[in-house]
């Protein structure tokens, strides 16, 4: 393996506002700055973070459409550009794009002071009926590591994992916007925004939704074992507060090729966690010895057999029943 350097990297949780680009890239912008000052060379954001996002279920097409930019050359690639050449960072967030056939994407562009480094579009997007599959997985450089990224619900299918990771990647950034929802498994639910609203006087009483079995104890169940099982670095980045009439509990996160979370945010604020990445965890991690030892004749035709993908959300399924 080439001597990497150790790179810092920041995970951002923020409330997001529904819609409002220019307030979301404002904010953007003075996490970006704090972060940078701290030491950070590589800041990730969350899912939809410049647009917001749980908003986009109640769009039209063509509202979907104005909402949307065209990738790199709308307005929003390029004031990521000029905040990355303004702090000296790279910058990785998320938006709705459009293209010349007005197909809509989930997108989430990486960008520094020379522009658009990669992209990537959802594979499994769900919010609204308008927007149209993702078709290949993100490996990318990034100063000197393999990076992936899937967002949100790619990564519950864990072949989506393995494939960027077999393809090479290092460092997987998951943007989400996720937790604190419904759905059949126990314990699951909303939190009330109330205890959002009241969070000043009253933490306890949010800090035990938000990391009960609504929030946190859920994301621990399986978001350490896509680090662990394909020996990479996981940046976990989510938003904080009301999202249109969700409330969501951030606790952004970096986890390290051993499963091991090594920064999380904990402020019931926007906030940001810094961790530095080693290049000699990769390989002594178990999941290298595991990905090496794979034998794909037992599996291959069994994982590749034809499969009609069927995609159900249980709390978008609910509200239209």
């Amino acid at each position: 393996m080439d001597k990497k350097q150790d790179l810092k990297i920041a995970s951002v949780q923020f409330e997001h506002a529904s819609g409002d680009k220019t307030k979301n890239l404002d904010t953007i912008e003075s996490l970006c700055e704090k972060a940078a000052a701290a030491g950070a060379q590589v800041v990730a954001f969350h899912e939809c973070s410049i647009t917001g996002y749980t908003f986009a279920r109640k769009l039209n097409k063509e509202q979907l459409l104005d909402l949307a930019e065209f990738v790199p050359e709308g307005p929003s690639t390029e004031r990521l550009r000029k905040i990355a050449a303004k702090y000296g960072i790279t910058i990785l967030a998320g938006l709705f794009e459009k293209d010349a056939e007005d197909r809509i994407f989930k997108c989430y562009v990486c960008v520094d002071a020379d522009g658009l480094q990669a992209k990537h579009h959802k594979l499994h997007p769900f919010i609204n009926p308008h927007l149209t599959p993702g078709s290949a997985y993100c490996v990318f450089d990034l100063h000197g590591w393999k990076c992936g990224i899937l967002i949100c619900y790619d990564n519950n299918i864990l072949e989506n994992v393995r494939a960027t990771s077999l393809l090479g990647a290092e460092v997987i950034f998951m943007p989400h916007v996720t937790m604190c929802t419904p759905s059949s498994r126990p314990g699951a639910g909303f939190v009330d925004p109330a205890l959002w609203d009241n969070r000043h006087n009253d933490p306890t009483s949010l800090r035990l939704e938000f990391d009960g079995m609504k929030g946190r104890q859920w994301l621990m169940k399986w978001l350490p074992a896509r680090a662990y099982d394909n020996a990479i670095y996981a940046v976990f980045s989510n938003p904080i507060g009301m999202d249109d009439d969700q409330l969501k509990n951030g606790c952004s996160m970096i986890l390290d090729p051993f499963g091991d979370v090594i920064a999380e945010c904990r402020k019931l604020d926007d906030d940001f966690c810094l961790a530095s990445i080693h290049a000699e965890k990769l390989q002594q991690a178990g999941g290298f010895r595991y990905k090496n030892a794979r034998r794909p004749d037992l599996y291959r035709d069994i994982l590749g057999q034809e499969h009609t993908p069927s995609q159900k959300v249980a709390w978008l399924n609910q509200e239209k029943n």
